[in-house]
C-alpha cells in the first residue's frame, strides 16, 4: 500500500465513510500558527492535531524536544476524531509533510497502517482550487486500540550500543550544516551521532514540493541496499519521520526511528559527538 495519495484522490474520496482527514499543520517557533491556520480554513472535513499537545509529551530532562506522546491519551484522541481499524487516514501540513509524517509514524507504530500523508500538503491543496471551509468537522467517535510495535522504535542505549555495528545504517535526516555542526540555531550541541551519514530529509521532495516516486526515493539510499538495519533520526523526531517513510516507499523493511534523535542524544553528556561530513572523509 502507498503512503502517498494524491490530491485528486483526496478530493474523490475525502468524503468516504471510512476515510479521517487529520490536519497537522505546526511551526515551529510560532506554535499557535497551525491552529490559527486551521480555523481561518482547512480541507472539509479535516480534524486538527497539534504537534506539541497531540503527537508529543512535553519537554524532560532526556528524550529530546519532542518526546513520543502518551499513548494511551493518544488513542483516546484518535478515537474521538474517528479513527478504528477500518479508518483510512489522511495527513496533511504546509511544511513538505513533516509534520504529518510523524502522525503517520505513531499511526504505524500504534499498529495502524492504513495511513497516507497528502501529496503536496494543503499549499497545493489551495493552489490547485480544490474547496476549503472554516467549518468544524462532523464529531464521529470510534475506539481505536492500538497494537503497539516496539521492534521500530529505538531507545538512546540501543543506538549507542549499535554504534560502529557492522550491518546498521545511522541515518541523520537534519540539513547538512546541522550535520556537520557547522551551525545549529535550535540545540545546544553541533554535530551528529559517530558513523552517521547525512540524507536531509527535504530531499525526498521536488522541487515543487511533491514526494519523488519510490524510483527516485530508492536513488537517495542506492548505498544502503546491503544494510540490514536502518536508523533514523533528526533533531527532535519529528523530521526523521518523511525519511523513514521514503525508506520503506523504496523497498526498505528494517527502519527503525530513534525518536529522541539529536536532542536527546546530547542531553548525555558521556555521549560522543562527532562533527564534520563523514562520508568524504
Amino acid at each position: 500500500m502507498s503512503h502517498v495519495v494524491s490530491q485528486e484522490w483526496l478530493f474523490e474520496h475525502g468524503t468516504d465513510d471510512h476515510v479521517v482527514i487529520v490536519d497537522c499543520r505546526f511551526a515551529l517557533g510560532n506554535p499557535t500558527s497551525g491552529r490559527t491556520g486551521y480555523d481561518t480554513d482547512h480541507i472539509p472535513g479535516a480534524f486538527y492535531i497539534d504537534l506539541e499537545e497531540d503527537l508529543s509529551a512535553p519537554k524532560a530532562a532526556h528524550g529530546g524536544r519532542h518526546p513520543l506522546p502518551n499513548l494511551d491519551e493518544l488513542a483516546a484522541k484518535l478515537g474521538r476524531i474517528g479513527v478504528d481499524s477500518d479508518a483510512f487516514v489522511v495527513a496533511y501540513d504546509d511544511q513538505g509533510g513533516a509534520m504529518a509524517s510523524r502522525l503517520w509514524w505513531l499511526l504505524t507504530y500504534l499498529g495502524h497502517e492504513r495511513v497516507a500523508i497528502l501529496d503536496g500538503g494543503y499549499t497545493k491543496w489551495k493552489e490547485t482550487g480544490y474547496p476549503v471551509t472554516d467549518e468544524p468537522p462532523v464529531e464521529r467517535a470510534a475506539e481505536f486500540r492500538p497494537h503497539v510495535r516496539p521492534e521500530i522504535l529505538l531507545s538512546v542505549d540501543e543506538v549507542k550500543q549499535r554504534l560502529g555495528r557492522p550491518g546498521t545504517v545511522l541515518i541523520d535526516s537534519r540539513e547538512p550544516r546541522r550535520y556537520e555542526g557547522l551551525e545549529e540555531a535550535i540545540d545546544p550541541v553541533a554535530g551528529h551521532i559517530p558513523g552517521a551519514k547525512n540524507r536531509f530529509w527535504k530531499d525526498g521532495l521536488t522541487a515543487e514540493g511533491l514526494w519523488r516516486p519510490a524510483s527516485e526515493q530508492a536513488e537517495r539510499f542506492t548505498d544502503l541496499k546491503d544494510a540490514e538495519e536502518i536508523v533514523v533520526y533528526c533533531g527532535s523526531g519529528v523530521t526523521a519521520c518523511p525519511n523513514v517513510l521514503a525508506l520503506q516507499q523504496a523497498g526498505f523493511t528494517n527502519v527503525k526511528l530513534y525518536a529522541g534523535s539529536w536532542s536527546d542524544w546530547i542531553s548525555y553528556e558521556e555521549n560522543p559527538i562527532a562533527t564534520g561530513n563523514e562520508e568524504r572523509a
